[in-house]
């Protein structure tokens, strides 16, 4: 409710946004620019009292840029490490896809260990530890499209779209002072945050839904719609999201609702259409054939 003072009108998607942070795991925002990405990430930070920083991905952004490194101190006469901006618990990957192959792997260590290895050291992240990443899929001019191994580390993958017209009128009226967002209040604590992921692992999901939820991730490996069907860690995640789902609504136990509520958000950038190689048109296709699964799927009683 605190981020939809400043993201009108997007409910739906702000709820997914939670449910990736409940689950402790990191969310891909693709959308053309403008449509609120940035705030959402922002809001969210302010709305749990985060530390929040920004990394604005370019062509010529190196590893080190993100994840820090050792430099020469000459007092004491010895090499110290200094942290990058992922040293932060809301981190906002702003346009991940314009920086070379080699920065973003830069990223794949801290989203699945929450850990960084430098010079031979291990450093680790603070609790908790949230990425949001943004790219225009739209954009193909100076862009380096993220393998399967990137997205993979992406818990859940939305899109924020447009306002509605009245919401949209509305904005631009209120919109003549100051950004909302900095009015924005704290409404939890991190220690809130953390008591919650504890909490979703003690969410039940009985042998009936986990069959469900197996069996949507067996059909996209069976469809010939999918060459590349869902793995076993995005069905591990999958489950993951439909329990932090469930505690998002106030259940201690999980529905077959929470599994369709999450389902597309979760394995729909895990899979690959049949015979496209067209980002934009992969990830509608995609998105297409998991809700076509679930609609031919047996939902359990």
């Amino acid at each position: 409710d605190n981020v939809g003072r400043v993201l009108e009108g997007k409910q739906a998607e702000i709820e997914l946004a939670v449910v990736a942070l409940l689950a402790g795991g990191h969310l891909l925002i693709e959308d053309v620019p403008g449509v609120g990405k940035t705030t959402l990430a922002r809001a969210h930070a302010r709305s749990v009292g985060l530390e929040f920083r920004r990394i604005q991905f370019t062509s010529d952004l190196m590893p080190a840029d993100v994840l820090g490194g050792s430099v020469f101190d000459r007092a004491s006469g010895r090499f110290e490490f200094r942290p990058g901006p992922v040293f932060t618990h809301v981190l906002l990957a702003d346009e991940i896809n314009r920086t070379t192959p080699k920065t973003q792997s830069a990223l794949l260590e801290a989203m699945g260990e929450q850990r960084v290895s430098i010079d031979g050291e291990t450093h680790l992240l603070e609790s908790p530890f949230f990425v949001v990443a943004t790219q225009n899929p739209e954009e193909f001019f100076g862009t380096y499209p993220l393998p399967e191994s990137q997205l993979d580390r992406f818990l859940l993958r939305l899109r924020l779209g447009y306002p509605d017209k009245a919401i949209e009128r509305a904005v631009i009226e209120r919109r003549r002072g100051a950004d909302p967002l900095e009015a924005l209040e704290c409404v939890a604590s991190s220690d809130d945050v953390l008591e919650a992921q504890a909490a979703v692992d003690g969410v039940r999901a009985e042998g009936l839904l986990l069959d469900y939820v197996h069996e949507i991730v067996l059909a996209t490996r069976a469809t010939p719609l999918l060459e590349l069907g869902a793995s076993t860690r995005a069905a591990i995640a999958f489950e993951r999201a439909t329990r932090a789902h469930a505690l998002l609504t106030g259940r201690s136990y999980a529905t077959p609702d929470d599994v369709k509520r999450v389902a597309v958000a979760t394995l729909s950038h895990r899979v690959r259409v049949t015979g496209s190689r067209d980002l934009a048109g992969d990830r509608a296709d995609a998105e297409r054939v998991v809700r076509d699964l679930l609609a031919t799927i047996p939902v359990p009683v």
